[in-house]
C-alpha cells in the first residue's frame, strides 16, 4: 500500500508504518511505499492507496493513456450509478509536480469522456468528506514520470480546510479539519469547554455554529471570539476548571501549548473519567517527546482514552505541526 503524508514526516510515517509489523519498501517526498495491512489505526496517513499499480511514462499522454486503460479495465463487472472520485494527488514541494498532474488528469479525462461518457460525468475531483474505505480512482505522482494508481483506499479524514477572516489564529483551522475526522461537529444550542482558550480560534469556531461556549484561558480573546455574545470567557486555570458537580457538556475543547502527559493525566484523564463530557477534541504536543512513544501511550490499555473513550482517533492533521489531535466520546 502506498501512504501519504505531510512533507516533513516521512521519517515518523516510516517508524509508524514499520512499528505496526509493515515493512516499507520505499519512500520518498510526502509518502511511503509498504506492505498491506491495518490502516485505520494509523495517525501519519491522510490517504493510503490499496494495491496500487505504478505506472512509467515520460509524457503526459503516455501517463494519461495508461491509467484510463487500468481504470477501464477495472471497470469490467462494475455499476457505477453515482458520483464517484477521480482524485489526482502530487507534493506541492516538488516544483512543476502539480502542472504535469494537472494536464495528466485532462488528457485521462478527454480519454474516458471518449470511451464512457457517462462515467466520466459522474467522476468529481475531491475527495469524501470524512475518513474509512472509499472507491473510485485515486492517483498520486511521486514524480515527473513516476505515477500510483489505486482503485480502493483508505482515507484519514485529513484535508486542507478554508479560513475565516474572523478567526483569531490559525489553530482555528485544526478544529475545524477535527470535526470531519471525528464525523460531527458543534450543533447550536450544544455547550463546550475551550481550555487554554486564547486568542479563542476553536471558541469562534463552536460559536459560529451556535453553540454556547465557556473559554478558559487566562490570555486574551481576539478577532470573532472577542465579545462574542455566545462565548463567555473566564479568566481561569485551565487545569483546575471543573463544570459543577451533575453538569456534562457536549464538548471539551483543548489546545494547549504543554507537556502532553501532562495534559493527559490532568485534563483528559478527569474530563473522561468523570464523564464531564459527551465528546472531545484534544491537542498533544510532540516536538520534544518521542512521537511513537505518545502514540503507543496514548492507545496503551490504561491511558485515559482507551479506559473512558469510544470512536477514538488519533490523526496528525494537514494544519497540524508536531502534534497529535486525538478525538472521541466518551463512554456512556
Amino acid at each position: 500500500m502506498l501512504s501519504l503524508c505531510q512533507h516533513g514526516y516521512e521519517a515518523l510515517l516510516e517508524r509508524e508504518l514499520t512499528g505496526a509489523g509493515l515493512s516499507v519498501a520505499e519512500k520518498g517526498v510526502g509518502w511511503a511505499l509498504s506492505a498491506e495491512g491495518e490502516t485505520g489505526g494509523l495517525a501519519f496517513p491522510s490517504l493510503v492507496l490499496l494495491a496500487p499499480r505504478e505506472f512509467k511514462g515520460e509524457s503526459v499522454n503516455a501517463l494519461a493513456a495508461q491509467l484510463a486503460e487500468y481504470f477501464l479495465e477495472s471497470l469490467r463487472g462494475e455499476k457505477i450509478e453515482a458520483a464517484w472520485p477521480c482524485v489526482f494527488q502530487t507534493v506541492p514541494e516538488v516544483v512543476g509536480l502539480g502542472r504535469r498532474a494537472s494536464g495528466v488528469e485532462k488528457a485521462f479525462d478527454e480519454l474516458l469522456r471518449k470511451k464512457l461518457s457517462r462515467i466520466a460525468k459522474l467522476a468529481t475531483p475531491d475527495l469524501p468528506r470524512g475518513g474509512g474505505r472509499a472507491r473510485g480512482l485515486f492517483v498520486f505522482f511521486a514524480d515527473f514520470g513516476r505515477v500510483f494508481a489505486a482503485r480502493e483506499a483508505w482515507l484519514g479524514g485529513q484535508r486542507r480546510m478554508a479560513d475565516d477572516d474572523a478567526a483569531p489564529s490559525r489553530s482555528y483551522l485544526k478544529v475545524e479539519e477535527a470535526y470531519l475526522v471525528l464525523g460531527r461537529e458543534p450543533a447550536a444550542g450544544e455547550t463546550v469547554v475551550d481550555l487554554g482558550a486564547a486568542p479563542g480560534g476553536w471558541s469562534y469556531s463552536a460559536a459560529k455554529r451556535g453553540a454556547k461556549v465557556i473559554a478558559v484561558d487566562n490570555g486574551p480573546l481576539k478577532g470573532g471570539a472577542l465579545n462574542h455574545p455566545l462565548i463567555e470567557h473566564r479568566l481561569e486555570d485551565a487545569f483546575k476548571f471543573a463544570p459543577p458537580p451533575g453538569v456534562t457538556h457536549d464538548w471539551l475543547f483543548c489546545d494547549l501549548v504543554e507537556e502532553p502527559h501532562h495534559v493527559m493525566q490532568n485534563i483528559a484523564g478527569p474530563w473522561l473519567a468523570h464523564r464531564w463530557c459527551r465528546r472531545f477534541v484534544i491537542n498533544l504536543k510532540f516536538g520534544h517527546v518521542d512521537s511513537l512513544a505518545l502514540l503507543r501511550e496514548i492507545r496503551a490499555p490504561d491511558s485515559p482514552f482507551a479506559k473512558h473513550a469510544t470512536n477514538l482517533r488519533i490523526r496528525h492533521l494537514y494544519h497540524d505541526r508536531e502534534e497529535f489531535t486525538v478525538v472521541g466520546e466518551t463512554n456512556s
